[in-house]
This record gives C-alpha cells, sequence and structure tokens, in this order.
C-alpha cells in the first residue's frame, strides 16, 4: 500500500504579467471615471453613442451597460488608450515649450 495523495485538478496556470498592457489592472469603473473627468458626459456621449452616456449618465448606469455588452466596452476601453495618448502627448508638449518670461 502506498501513502499517496489523490490527485486533485491541476493548479490554475498563474496568469502572465502584463507589464505593456495599460489596462492591466485598472477597473471598468476606473476607466469610465477618467473619461467623464476629461471629456465631460457630453462629448463622451458624442465620441461613443450610447444612451448610458448621453442620457441621464452616471458611472453606476454605464457600469452595467458596459459590463452586459462587450461591443460596448471595447469602443470604451480604445477610447481610453486614446486618451492616454492624448494626455501624454501633451505632457511632452508642455516640457519641449521654453519657459516664458
Amino acid at each position: 500500500m502506498t501513502d499517496e495523495v489523490p490527485a486533485g485538478p491541476p493548479p490554475a496556470p498563474a496568469k502572465p504579467a502584463q507589464p505593456r498592457n495599460p489596462l492591466h489592472g485598472l477597473t471598468l469603473e476606473a476607466i469610465v471615471t477618467s473619461l467623464a473627468d476629461w471629456y465631460g458626459w457630453e462629448q463622451l456621449g458624442e465620441l461613443v453613442p450610447i444612451r448610458c452616456f448621453q442620457i441621464d449618465p452616471s458611472v453606476g448606469s454605464s457600469l452595467k451597460f458596459l459590463r452586459k455588452t462587450p461591443w460596448a466596452r471595447e469602443k470604451v476601453e480604445s477610447l481610453y488608450l486614446f486618451m492616454l495618448r492624448e494626455q501624454r502627448r501633451e505632457q511632452q508638449q508642455q516640457q519641449q515649450q521654453p519657459p516664458q518670461e
């Protein structure tokens, strides 16, 4: 008789680190909040024309819709990445401008 322990399910593989993914570790709530702060709800509703951004917008109603609607979530995530690039460009331009006297 052997003292072997019955084998259970294999351990889940560790999730690979995603150091180059700017969305890694961000919640959908953080993304929506950042977009609403940067663009405002009105412009956000024009850029991503979905009702939860256009009619009585709120973070809560947006999260409910985006969690159930993959195509809309993809658009929001894409806009978030675009916003990050725009913010970086603005920072670089400000750093390159000579100080005004």
